[in-house]
């Protein structure tokens, strides 16, 4: 396996004010059927990291299983959003048709399990298991198939059980055996994204141990006598596999604290020592809780990889989301990133909660009944132009280095140079304008909130209307000043031509907006 370094960007402004101080969180581990195209798994990453709020704690591809595990933590509305979306992902990207691998597996998505992780339960993540469920089976036409806790029968409760057959036999009996009828979708395979299982579950740790002498039958010998299924250890799944040339005994610990990680090691040791072979070493795949390790050492459990980047506790102290008080520290340093730009997209998603709280104030009060139909549809409205800003202010910072280094290349390379600069600049151009549409609309919503709003927030709507007001002249500035850069400025003009006008409309907004609030406060 390789253990991919923290894959947060350092000025990752989706996280900096979008990702609430909350009591709720669940872990999400899709596993997918993809482990050697680097390319893939980056557009897999961006689908997870696209939903505000959301933290990649790991990733972990493995060639030889040709399958990679995501691990991510989140509010549980914020995870199911995060699910569905790389699961749409990998139905595009991905086809069952043309992967072979050496882990068992039938669809693009093969598994997708919810974990709870502080203050939320086994029962929480069987309820978002059956809403993506739904959702993949509606949306995406793949059949699922509802495991672990969230499973509708007991034979579908083992995931082995559920994929037996994989993506070929499902194929063929999807839609003919009733016994195989998915819980969500069609009555058919997808023809590429296969099926995938959905589910809920306690913490899993998948590990594996390579043995050093015996080959592939001691491996599934060893496998089937320390499985659960087979009475051995509790709480295990184990199959024996090679891997690289390696025999393999391959298992998920089900319930770390039933069966910890030395107890499944020692088993398998001792199994292979009685055939006169020996435990080579071990890996752990993915992430485990630290309780899983307070009775066990590296050393013990021959671990090639140091233990500490798999620890869960780690990882979530890792990719903490950065404070304001960072954030200001990075405008205000000497580095061209993040600047006015993301600025402007700050200001404006501020702007945005501003509008989004005036609403909630606005929602609830018989004073306003009249009007809390408009306001609950101007909230939904204004919390996802915040998280569009935030991913806007995020884009930005990026577009500017994609400016960097197009100006990187060698003058001597006229053409090249030239080409690069333009595309680079033309995406620095739009990226701004897109910030400038989004605060127009801002803007329009704080104007609306300032009029007929509940009066004891009408300031707050004028200084949400002043911020969205403010982020557009800056967007705007950003719009025009990369058009002006450019080599050849004729495909500039419209972008500059629909700032204009754009940003007319946002200080028309402004200007609504205080005039009521000036009516509402008086002198």
């Amino acid at each position: 396996m390789t253990l991919w370094a923290n894959p947060i960007h350092p000025i990752n402004l989706i996280h900096l004010l979008s990702f609430p101080t909350m009591s709720k969180l669940v872990e999400c581990v899709p596993n997918f059927s993809e482990g050697r195209d680097q390319g893939i798994l980056d557009m897999l990453k961006a689908a997870i990291t696209s939903v505000p709020a959301v933290r990649l704690l790991d990733v972990q591809a493995d060639g030889d299983h040709h399958r990679s595990v995501f691990t991510f933590v989140a509010a549980p509305d914020a995870a199911l959003e995060a699910a569905f979306r790389v699961t749409k992902r990998a139905s595009e990207l991905i086809d069952l048709r043309n992967h072979k691998g050496e882990h068992p597996r039938m669809g693009a998505t093969d598994v997708v399990p919810f974990v709870p992780v502080v203050d939320t339960s086994i029962d929480d993540c069987v309820a978002l298991a059956r809403r993506l469920a739904e959702r993949v089976g509606a949306e995406l036409q793949i059949p699922v198939f509802l495991y672990g806790k969230a499973a509708t029968r007991p034979e579908r409760e083992r995931l082995p059980d559920v994929r037996k057959g994989e993506f070929e036999a499902l194929r063929a009996q999807i839609g003919t055996d009733a016994s195989k009828d998915p819980d969500f979708g069609p009555k058919r395979i997808h023809v590429s994204a296969g099926a995938t299982a959905i589910g809920a579950r306690p913490f899993l740790v998948a590990y594996n141990i390579y043995l050093k002498g015996g080959d592939e039958a001691l491996a599934k010998a060893i496998a089937k006598k320390i499985r659960t299924s087979s009475g051995g250890l509790p709480a295990v799944q184990a199959m024996g596999i090679t891997v690289a040339g390696v025999p393999q005994v391959s298992m998920n610990l089900v319930d770390v604290d039933v069966t910890p990680l030395h107890v499944a090691f020692d088993a398998v040791r001792q199994a292979a020592q009685a055939a006169g072979a020996d435990v080579d070493w071990s890996e752990i795949v993915g992430l485990v809780p630290e309780r899983a390790l307070r009775s066990t050492t590296e050393s013990h459990l021959r671990l090639k990889e140091p233990i500490l980047p798999h620890v869960l506790e780690n990882k979530v102290r890792e990719v903490a989301p950065p404070t304001v008080d960072g954030f200001l520290d990075q405008v205000a340093s000497a580095m061209p990133t993040p600047g006015g730009g993301t600025a402007s997209a700050v200001a404006g998603a501020l702007a945005a909660a501003l509008v989004a709280m005036v609403s909630r104030l606005t929602i609830g009060r018989k004073k306003y009944a009249e009007v809390e139909p408009e306001f609950t549809g101007i909230l939904e409205r204004a919390e996802a132009l915040r998280a569009q800003l935030m991913q806007l202010g995020a884009e930005d910072a990026a577009s500017f280095d994609a400016v960097t280094k197009a100006y990187a290349v060698p003058k001597e390379k006229t053409e090249e140079r030239t080409a690069a600069i333009q595309a680079a600049l033309l995406g620095a151009s739009r990226v701004p304008l897109q910030t400038l549409r989004v605060c127009r609309e801002v803007a329009a919503l704080a104007a609306r909130a300032a009029k007929v709003g509940n009066r004891n927030a009408v300031s707050d709507a004028g200084v949400a209307a002043l911020l969205a007001g403010a982020a557009a002249r800056g967007a705007a500035y950003n719009v025009r000043i990369n058009v002006a850069a450019l080599p050849d400025k004729m495909p500039g003009h419209a972008l500059a031509d629909e700032a204009v006008g754009l940003l007319r409309e946002a200080d028309g907004a402004v200007d609504r907006a205080t005039k009521a609030v000036e009516a509402a406060i008086g002198a």
